[in-house]
């Protein structure tokens, strides 16, 4: 991405719009999918027997809140918070392990937050223990989790390797001190390289860093600085995230210095930096914002056309139905998208009142379906064969599909976007822009774009 992006074109596809972790989004979840709907799901996901499944486990405590999160947390330094969590989960995990009496194989287990090293070694333990007697995992399950380099120790490392963890997304952001200090996250960078020997030494087969552009402070130069470093790490995947900036509906983000924060076209160039590291440095482009070494295991994927997506990310790994447990936890189930309680205190209550504790969803429908697999074959692989979505769905893709090919007329015409009679491609700049190539096939989209304070972030 060396070549000048003009100044008109930055401008005209720099809109707010979704990541397509799911389709529909989380914004068209109500609260008339619930506890009978989501045992329905279940007693429809038991039927496929040994189909795997993928887990995805939500721990929300955290010893600070930074300033730039999006996640869903609570800050607090009282650890006793823990066993009554822990107590429940325990019971989440049964009910629904309960109505999967046939289902048990896991293919992917996840462990997020919040920061899930706020628990100790033994808890971690306990925790992925407590699962495995419900649930049994694959012998080349990925069993991954996120990590705060600031709080986790190598007794943390030891304890994930002892319960066959093989995976570890650790979040930096930034390498830069002042940057750190602008986003209330200092972060020495001898801890995260320290967690990442410590991750090798216990034979973690992948380690990935999370980056994130567009916070305050952040120049070109000093990005390349940051890009430098962690290319030096040699991490197997590199996550670049967006900066999504939403202070109307994340309060603490409030705390950031706006007046720092990078316009427009500051961004795009932090994001041309960062792309061009990484790529001249022998990483592969996966999607929109990640970066893997070739031989890694989605890079091999989304050569082959395989690549898929779901809540935990870009994975070659993925179950059939994705369950999600712990507050907040979104999971995927014949086609119902199913959302946890928000509230401890709520969350709580329904489990100790008999029930599954959710609080919305959303149960796609046939549309939606036909328009899900386009879009994340699209954001996945940047090619999308219209011959197999046909075949698959029983549709003629450019009559059902048409109006969506047709707004994406202005992308074809600025090169970024090719379309045949065998497949939409997303190329050049288009695989930059996937997501405004995605948001032509999304039938839900146009309301919310409309919306006085946008749900979603901007695509630059």
């Amino acid at each position: 991405m060396k070549q000048k992006v003009p100044a008109k074109l930055l401008a005209r596809y720099d809109s707010v719009g979704p990541r397509y972790t799911s389709y529909p989004t989380a914004v068209d979840f109500h609260s008339g999918y619930g506890d009978a709907e989501y045992r329905q799901s279940l007693a429809l996901a038991n039927q496929l027997g040994t189909a795997p499944l993928s887990i995805y486990t939500h721990i929300p405590f955290c010893i600070e809140r930074c300033w730039f999160c999006g996640c869903h947390t609570f800050a607090t330094d009282r650890h006793d918070v823990v066993a009554p969590y822990l107590a429940h989960l325990q019971v989440e995990m049964e009910r629904v392990a309960s109505l999967l009496p046939d289902r048990r194989m896991v293919a992917q287990y996840h462990l997020g937050g919040g920061t899930p090293t706020y628990l100790s070694p033994e808890e971690l333990v306990a925790l992925v223990t407590a699962f495995q007697r419900h649930f049994h995992f694959l012998p080349n399950a990925e069993r991954a989790i996120e990590a705060d380099p600031r709080v986790t120790t190598t007794a943390h490392i030891e304890a994930l390797a002892s319960v066959g963890f093989n995976r570890i997304s650790m979040g930096v952001q930034d390498f830069d001190p002042d940057v750190q200090q602008a986003i209330g996250r200092e972060q020495p960078k001898e801890a995260t390289a320290n967690l990442v020997a410590s991750a090798r030494k216990n034979r973690f087969s992948g380690v990935n860093l999370d980056l994130i552009y567009g916070l305050p402070r952040q120049t070109k130069e000093s990005f390349a600085r940051t890009v430098e470093q962690t290319i030096a790490l040699r991490p197997d995947r590199v996550a670049v995230y967006s900066f999504a900036y939403l202070p109307n509906q994340r309060g603490h983000q409030r705390l950031i210095e706006v007046p720092a924060m990078p316009g427009r076209d500051e961004k795009f160039a932090l994001l041309a930096v960062a792309r061009e590291g990484f790529m001249e440095a022998g990483y592969q482009a996966i999607g929109m914002d990640h970066f893997a070494l070739p031989t890694d295991e989605l890079a091999v994927a989304q050569r082959q056309g395989r690549l898929q997506r779901n809540f935990m990310g870009y994975t070659v790994m993925a179950g059939a139905d994705m369950i999600g447990f712990g507050v907040s936890a979104i999971g995927d189930v014949r086609g119902a998208l199913v959302q946890d309680e928000k509230k401890l205190v709520h969350y709580y209550r329904m489990l100790d009142q008999g029930q599954l504790p959710v609080a919305r969803g959303y149960q796609r429908t046939v549309d939606d379906e036909i328009r899900r697999e386009v879009i994340h074959t699209l954001m996945c692989n940047f090619v999308v064969d219209r011959k197999s979505i046909e075949a698959k769905h029983g549709i003629v893709f450019g009559q059902y599909l048409g109006d969506s090919l047709a707004k994406l007329g202005p992308f074809v015409a600025d090169g970024m976007c090719q379309i045949d009679e065998s497949a939409v491609r997303a190329v050049g700049l288009g695989q930059v822009f996937v997501r405004n190539l995605a948001m032509c096939f999304d039938a839900h989209l146009d309301a919310k774009l409309l919306a006085k304070d946008p749900v979603f972030s901007r695509t630059v």
